[in-house]
């Protein structure tokens, strides 16, 4: 069963995060490489068409997620595994603090 996400920066549709047995992938959407007016999600992950893909959690995105008080209330308050970095990220990660936010894909 994949787990997907929907990479917003700025409220604009970036591109889509997904995990599935091969690991984790991120890829910029078609419309956002024509008119990336804001640029990479990050830079480690600039602009391109191919896919990304990672065994572990893309290191942006796990930055993304909580740590340690916050996460433990998080999971305490939701019955989340810890261990599961991409149900973390999909659960805490739609109202980042920063331009990039993560919306599940539905």
């Amino acid at each position: 069963m994949s787990k997907k996400g929907l990479v917003y920066k700025k409220e604009k549709l970036a591109g889509i995060i997904w995990e599935d047995e091969n690991g984790y992938h991120f890829q910029y959407d078609e419309l956002y490489l024509i008119n990336p007016e804001y640029g990479g999600i990050s830079k480690t992950l600039p602009l391109r068409k191919e896919v990304y893909n990672y065994e572990n959690m893309i290191p942006f995105f796990d930055g993304l997620i909580p740590e340690g008080w916050l996460l433990k209330i998080a999971v305490d308050n939701w019955k989340l595994n810890p261990s599961d970095r991409m149900e973390l990220l999909l659960t805490l990660c739609q109202d980042n603090i920063g331009d990039v936010s993560i919306k599940r894909e539905v």
